[in-house]
């Protein structure tokens, strides 16, 4: 890399760097709290469940679900305001979604960049791509998402060695606003705590879904149909209505 180039980096190595402080003191400063942009979950005396606590729907197409266990690992580590939901959707032929939701509270910490997630799990991301989804309600809009096509080898029941692919969609959400890049949300939330003195009360959406090599494409539009129909269903937060 030129000297120059080096130079570059680092001034944007420095402003993230800084920006990530300076939201940190903000939002530690007693901010008040935005409204999330998803539906939630309360127990008898009005309280928000935090464990699966977003209202993933149960029934989505011809699919059968259950709710998936959030980990200790994921418990202890996250923020103890961390709201979670997630679901596993199985397709009669055997093959499954599965939706998850980490939603923040006043710790802005429990979202963090998806990269980070896939790698951990032994996936190597192939391929990252903005698309943009159909959603019919509450009045048709496009959703943008981020994409990412993924892969990794695993062992059959006879132990040997097969590969597999991965297909990851993720996007960020709050009250009136949609984000599909790390750095779009942390920008709108700087906005929000310095214009109004909110902090925006976001989630990070994904969908997962494995498949044989070869098959991602079929894949990818199986899951978008899903998304579509599952989205309205516990997501407030909708796009600009389509022209």
């Amino acid at each position: 890399m030129s000297r120059q180039g080096q130079i570059i980096l680092a001034v944007f190595l420095l402003l993230v760097g800084a920006s990530a402080l300076f939201l940190a003191r903000l939002s530690s400063a007693g901010q008040a709290l935005g409204q999330p942009g998803l539906r939630l979950l309360h127990n008898k005396v009005g309280e928000v469940v935090l464990t699966n606590g977003v209202a993933l729907p149960a029934q989505v197409v011809d699919c059968t679900s259950k709710p998936t266990p959030v980990t200790q690992a994921e418990l202890d580590w996250l923020p103890e305001d961390t709201t979670y939901g997630r679901r596993r959707y199985t397709f009669p032929d055997g093959t499954w979604i599965e939706n998850s939701v980490v939603l923040m509270g006043q710790d802005r910490t429990s979202i963090h960049k998806p990269e980070y997630c896939l790698p951990g799990q032994g996936f190597t991301i192939d391929l990252r791509e903005v698309v943009t989804l159909p959603i019919a309600q509450p009045h048709p809009y496009d959703l943008p998402v981020m994409k990412l096509t993924t892969s990794k080898t695993a062992l059959d029941r006879n132990g040997r060695e097969v590969p597999l692919r991965g297909v990851y969609i993720y996007w960020f959400v709050a009250d009136g606003k949609l984000a599909t890049h790390h750095l779009d949300r942390m920008w709108m939330m700087t906005q929000g705590l310095l214009r109004d003195g909110v902090l925006q009360r976001w989630a990070y959406v994904t969908y997962f879904a494995i498949c044989s090599p070869g098959d991602e494409e079929a894949t990818f539009d199986k899951m978008a149909k899903f998304i579509a129909e599952s989205v309205p269903q516990f997501q407030i937060t909708a796009g600009k209505p389509r022209d």
